[in-house]
């Protein structure tokens, strides 16, 4: 059993970080919110460089993997950053097409969603009906409950705001769209990709919530109440502190997940992470006080991420019946 990352991951780790601090990544958030997609889509030609998507298929695809705990590890520091855009939905799409036992929309689709120069959206049947950014991606893939996957049309349908801005979400028209493959090798498939969508989800939490809770921190050490800094507070320490647990007992699920793929396993990772994120978020909100409600406060970028994340691919609820569903077979 690993327990750490190898040098390897380490190194790529530390790569995406040092490109991610670089990139001026709130910057690109901001303008994804506001429609303007040009800055997050080179952000996106850039991590592609470091195959951070190609981890998502093998080699007879041109893949890198594949490799779900090296994605893992990628998509902590995707978190981390605050990075927009359907990057899970393009992976999780990945993973569909490269599961299908028709070669067709593989060699179609899989080239530019594994380099980089195509990304996706994808619903699947309880458990995403939404299709996140689906207005931005280049292709949106429906998976209907009797096995059909389909390339649908997102133009036209009503699209929803998220609490986070930066998250739109539509639901494409049931049975819309060019009918690319059914039968059971799709509904496997979708399983698979449901799997890591959940796992990386979850790697997100964990990043967002580190950075709530590093910059939660560092105000600490600055704030003062009653002339004093509001770090050295009993309360806060016990706040601070019992947050960094639930992030550090999250840690290892995830990793768990990402060696595993086992669908309980990949569940309560994304419980975990899902709700120590949250709490992250709550805790970073009440010792900021009231600037922390501010949109000109970086800080609003991951605050806003917290509770979509946590719910996506599979709410608190959701989880814990996959969880107990695993632990009855």
């Amino acid at each position: 059993m690993r327990f750490l990352p190898t040098d390897e991951q380490r190194d790529f780790v530390r790569t995406l970080r040092r490109l991610l601090d670089a990139s001026e990544v709130p910057a690109a958030v901001r303008a994804w919110g506001a429609g303007d997609h040009a800055p997050g889509r080179a952000l996106w030609t850039r991590l592609a460089d470091t195959g951070l998507f190609a981890l998502a298929a093998g080699e007879e695809h041109d893949g890198l993997g594949p490799l779900p705990l090296e994605a893992a590890l990628g998509f902590v520091e995707l978190g981390r950053a605050g990075v927009p855009g359907p990057v899970v939905e393009t992976v999780a799409a990945s993973v569909l097409l490269a599961g299908l036992d028709d070669e067709g929309p593989a060699k179609r689709f899989l080239p530019g969603l594994l380099s980089g120069g195509a990304s996706a959206s994808l619903t699947l049947p309880d458990a995403a009906p939404y299709a996140l950014d689906a207005d931005a991606a280049t292709y949106c893939f429906t998976v209907s409950r009797a096995g059909e996957l389909r390339l649908a049309d997102p133009d036209g349908g009503p699209v929803l705001r998220s609490t986070d801005p930066t998250r739109r979400l539509l639901r494409p028209p049931a049975g819309g769209g060019e009918l690319l493959a059914r039968g059971p090798s799709v509904t496997a498939a979708a399983r698979s990709a449901l799997g890591w969508a959940r796992l990386l989800t979850a790697a997100q939490c964990l990043g967002v919530g580190e950075t709530l809770l590093t910059r939660t921190v560092e105000y600490a050490k600055q704030r003062t109440q009653f002339g004093t800094r509001i770090g050295g507070f009993q309360a806060v320490k016990h706040r601070l502190a019992d947050t960094l647990l639930g992030l550090e007992f999250a840690r290892p699920l995830v990793w768990a997940a990402g060696l595993s793929l086992d669908p309980g396993e990949v569940a309560a990772a994304k419980l975990a992470a899902g709700e120590a994120s949250y709490a992250a978020a709550m805790t970073a909100l009440q010792l900021h006080g009231a600037v922390g409600y501010t949109e000109e406060l970086d800080l609003s970028l991951w605050l806003r991420k917290a509770r979509p994340l946590r719910d996506a691919w599979g709410t608190p609820s959701a989880c814990r019946a996959a969880v107990l569903g695993a632990a009855r077979r």
